[in-house]
């Protein structure tokens, strides 16, 4: 088991729509897409499968506890969008702090995501993969040493998640980062580091995956099957706080894109040289108000608590479901901006929006048009876009459609910039103005205002 102190402590993520705490640490089978169909209809095949991993031998690193094994099976190819197609609908599920306890979660969801052909994000928390006798060697930010608000872990939960590691990365999965200690808040939280102080915590949490064997004892384990120097891109800060010297500590150090933001169903842009990717304000079906696409605020909202009335328990997971599944239909059938989805392995409230999520994963991924993938398959294909194109996916709003169709939106000439208007600033700041807020930033609002 998972030998980690589990507790809820988040900071304060609300803005006008939004109401809730940032997020911490079906019946039948529908039948499968015709992928070759929605390639030639809805321009999905601007993502297309690699051929699968290149044949070399395994080249093991440091001390074994990562290796080489060649390139990436099952992961996708990004295409540039030809002029005027359609662009695929991008769904992103993923999970913060993964790993591998005595609920088995992550084996649950890994084998969900084989089913349905959804690939997924796992953010995983350095200290996972540190055995308690060993905290010391963890030396968090304005902390004591060997401190951590989520506990350490022991043999067996550490043997545990290094196995569902390497069956995700096999199944063509990323693995991230949730960083370390997931301190939060007031007194020393991820809000208040500095961007040395960072440096510092993503080093400390690429180094407890690359030396797990020395730190545990381990050596007869497989190591992991990567290169975590090079396949760690991204990541999820603890309660969404504290994004922007996170970002400057982590574009110098391989980061391409970060999903600790707030923001809405548009297409993302860069911030600080790196895809800005924030967790979306979505719908709660019956309520006045948006919240957060993660089960965390679905359950602030709802509950205020991991054990609420158990009589509420199956509507809360309907409500989250449907509201995930009202976000997806407005961008579907409208800006096809990608859909962003964070989870825990959790069973707050009975495990209820666990069921919700593996409902809603098998309702749209294998909808015509859609490909469910990771962070890293998202960025990459942003990568691969005409700047033009993304400019203009950019121009429309939440559930927009593009007027005239898709073939017209994305063929027609640029409009000239009026001779009167002042010039555009030049550089990339130019395309970080409209940067989502920081959850820690959002000023004087009642996290609990519009919950029941």
């Amino acid at each position: 088991m998972l030998a980690v102190t589990k507790r809820i402590v988040c900071g304060a993520a609300v803005t006008a729509l939004a109401v809730g705490l940032a997020g911490c640490s079906g019946a039948g089978s529908p039948e499968p897409k015709d992928k070759t169909n929605a390639e030639s209809e809805d321009g999905s095949h601007g993502a297309k499968k690699g051929a699968g991993p290149a044949k070399s031998a395994v080249r093991l690193i440091g001390d074994g506890s990562t290796a080489y094994t060649g390139a990436q099976p099952g992961v996708l190819k990004p295409e540039r969008l030809k002029p005027g197609q359609k662009p695929p609908q991008f769904v992103v599920f993923s999970w913060d702090g993964a790993g591998e306890d005595s609920q088995k979660l992550f084996s649950h969801f890994r084998e969900v995501g084989k089913k349905y052909d959804a690939k997924m994000t796992y953010f995983l928390s350095g200290v996972y993969l540190l055995p308690k006798d060993k905290s010391k060697q963890y030396s968090p930010p304005q902390h004591a040493v060997g401190r951590s608000d989520i506990g350490f872990n022991d043999t067996e939960g550490i043997r545990n998640t290094l196995r569902e590691l390497r069956g995700a990365w096999q199944d063509g999965n990323e693995i991230g980062t949730h960083f370390n200690g997931h301190f939060c808040g007031a007194n020393g939280g991820v809000g208040s580091w500095s961007v040395e102080e960072w440096q510092s915590e993503i080093s400390q949490a690429k180094a407890f995956v690359k030396n797990w064997k020395t730190n545990t004892g381990l050596t007869a384990e497989a190591p992991l099957p990567f290169d975590y120097e090079k396949e760690l891109v991204g990541a999820r800060t603890p309660c969404l706080e504290g994004q922007k010297n996170m970002m400057l500590a982590a574009k110098p150090m391989g980061f391409r894109y970060d999903s600790s933001g707030v923001g809405t169903q548009v297409w993302p842009k860069k911030t600080e040289g790196m895809w800005d990717i924030p967790l979306q304000l979505v719908p709660v079906p019956g309520r006045q108000f948006e919240t957060l696409s993660m089960d965390y605020n679905f359950m602030f909202n709802q509950s205020k608590t991991v054990n609420g009335d158990p009589s509420q328990h199956e509507y809360w997971g309907n409500q989250m479901r449907d509201g995930l599944i009202q976000a997806f239909g407005r961008a579907y059938d409208g800006n096809r901006a990608p859909l962003i989805i964070g989870n825990h392995f959790e069973s707050w409230n009975g495990g209820t929006y666990m069921r919700a999520v593996e409902e809603t994963i098998k309702t749209v991924c294998v909808k015509d048009g859609v490909r469910c993938v990771t962070f890293k398959e998202l960025a990459d294909w942003l990568d691969a876009q005409d700047p033009e194109t993304l400019e203009r996916l950019r121009g429309l709003a939440v559930g927009q459609k593009p007027k005239g169709g898709w073939q017209s939106y994305l063929t027609a000439p640029k409009a000239p910039a009026s001779p009167t208007a002042p010039a555009a600033p030049a550089g990339p700041e130019a395309s970080d103005s409209s940067a989502a807020p920081d959850s820690a930033t959002v000023p004087d609002a009642d996290p609990g205002a519009g919950s029941e």
